[in-house]
């Protein structure tokens, strides 16, 4: 990225307190309550700054999710998945990777079927999290929707540099339109999502899904993603130390995941600088209070100079990660809505 990532001294890897007390003010005044009340439960398990952090430290804490738990039993309701979304059942399985199997869960809505399917990607900046702590936006989909969702754990940095997980994502692709009828699903109603690291594999799988000659996929949902490399766009400024994600985790995210510099300019991680033309129909989701905020703007922007269709609601009032807190966050139930309205259009050939 354009700013070189210092490592810190702190050795604890504790926040600034400084910093930390500047985020909470400003969260104060631009968030919603429900969530400031969600910041707080993040909070309440300590969290350290993940880009003070090493890589399995990073990875060991407390998740988007672990705090939906944290506010859901403060709130003494049911954390359960099946409670939360009620309808959907889920199984774990294998899919197709690049090299080799990958884990990845398969999420079901009542009825009959044959379903539309959604591959879905998770997020983490390629290199923490997993498909259990983004469960709540895959699952919220698959209601949503009315669809089946695969959900995968694609490989992840340093272990597996980039564009290891761009692989995994494309050969996960292949894997859907060739076994979709394993999961109850139809072929000729595929879509792809994700969120944030995985916004960025949604869209950058359906370009190389065009480039391989693969079946197109109906429509792209992309959550928040990352779409450039600049650390210095609007959003990334004002949102500097913004919660959960801040400018810094970036950083550090980039610096585990690239081979050098030459990587930043690759165009499955500039999205913006990629050849759109001729892609599915994209629906793009943004939080204001998100140092990515701006890169949604500028995929849209790139999107429609390119004659793709496309489509961006940015929500008040909440931060990244939102989009799978539909147990706690009013937005993001909003956001889930709108995603799967979107979808079922697409899916339904409208």
């Amino acid at each position: 990225m354009s700013d070189s990532f210092e490592k810190r001294d702190d050795e604890d890897g504790k926040p600034n307190p400084v910093i930390n007390a500047m985020s909470n003010a400003v969260a104060a005044i631009r968030a919603d309550d429900d969530q400031i009340a969600l910041a707080k439960a993040h909070e309440s398990l300590g969290p350290k700054a993940i880009e003070k952090l090493d890589v399995a430290t990073a990875r060991a804490q407390p998740t988007a999710a672990d705090a939906v738990q944290a506010l859901l039993r403060e709130q003494g309701r049911n954390g359960s998945p099946e409670a939360l979304v009620p309808g959907v059942t889920s199984r774990d399985t294998l899919v197709d990777g690049a090299t080799g199997p990958l884990p990845a869960r398969i999420y079901t809505p009542e009825g009959a079927g044959p379903f539309p399917v959604i591959l879905y990607f998770h997020g983490g900046g390629w290199v923490i999290a997993d498909k259990d702590v983004y469960d709540g936006g895959a699952r919220g989909l698959s209601k949503q929707a009315h669809a089946v969702v695969v959900s995968v754990d694609y490989r992840q940095a340093p272990e597996f540099k980039f564009p290891a997980a761009w692989d995994d994502a494309l050969a996960a692709y292949r894997w859907v339109t060739t076994q979709v009828a394993t999961v109850n699903g139809d072929p000729n109603r595929i879509a792809l999502a994700g969120e944030s690291a995985g916004g960025n594999l949604a869209v950058a799988t359906a370009i190389a899904a065009r480039d391989a000659g693969l079946p197109a996929p109906r429509h792209v949902l992309s959550v928040y993603p990352v779409a450039q490399t600049s650390l210095n766009t609007e959003s990334y400024l004002e949102n500097a130390i913004a919660k959960p994600l801040n400018r810094a985790m970036v950083a550090w995210f980039v610096d585990k995941l690239i081979r050098s510099e030459e990587d930043l300019k690759d165009p499955r991680l500039s999205l913006v600088d990629a050849d759109l033309a001729g892609l599915p129909p994209v629906t793009i989701i943004n939080a204001r209070l998100d140092p990515l905020r701006s890169d949604g703007a500028k995929l849209e922007d790139a999107l429609r100079d390119a004659g793709v269709p496309v489509e961006r609601r940015s929500y008040e009032g909440v931060a990244h990660e939102f989009f799978g807190a539909a147990a706690v966050l009013e937005k993001a139930r909003e956001a889930q809505a709108y995603a799967g309205e979107r979808l079922r259009a697409a899916f339904s050939g409208r």
